[in-house]
């Protein structure tokens, strides 16, 4: 069934149908979500969320691209979720309960390698500016202009951090490449 069809029977009451829906697009928000930062802890929370305000807001959706739309709450759902850590903890707890996580197991089972891990972690160290831009082009395949419309920010201003984050990444990874150089 197409996806405009699904949204109009799941906006008419069909619960099926929003059900379907969701399960077509779970394994997007989630691995989006964890891509920007949200814990493997608390991916499972911050998924249900977006599926949450779908439901609510279903009415409101324009008709547009679906995913573009889904990319924006997510982006919403784990903005709020980032504010809520940082009132709760202080940097220091923040980055305790991250240490505290089985990063093993999470990375062990989304990467394959040990390489995509190492970058994955350079990621997430990037301002959000540069990540989540980063994250929708190359690991879930968005056209610029989708990104500036997930972002609500100019074509231009997408390139520009496209670029930056690029470049940051490069330094960072020639840095890591100097150091393993040098332990040799």
């Amino acid at each position: 069934m197409a996806i405009e069809e699904l949204i109009q029977l799941a906006k008419n009451g069909d619960r099926q149908s929003l059900h379907e829906l969701i399960e077509r697009h779970i394994m997007i928000v989630e691995r989006f979500a964890f891509q920007i930062g949200v814990s493997a802890n608390d991916v499972e929370d911050v998924t249900q969320e977006v599926f949450i305000r779908v439901y609510r807001f279903l009415e409101q959706y324009t008709g547009k691209t679906f995913t573009t739309w889904l990319y924006k709450i997510t982006l919403n759902v784990a903005r709020d979720h980032f504010k809520k850590i940082k009132r709760q903890h202080t940097k220091e707890q923040l980055l305790l309960h991250h240490q505290q996580l089985s990063e093993e197991h999470v990375e062990s089972t989304i990467f394959s390698r040990e390489e995509d891990a190492a970058l994955h972690r350079l990621i997430l160290q990037l301002d959000e500016k540069y990540k989540f831009p980063l994250v929708l082009f190359y690991f879930h395949d968005k056209k610029i202009e989708e990104i500036a419309m997930i972002l609500s920010l100019p074509v231009s201003t997408v390139k520009t951090r496209l670029v930056r984050a690029r470049a940051k990444l490069k330094k960072q990874l020639q840095t890591i490449g100097g150091e393993t150089n040098a332990t040799r």
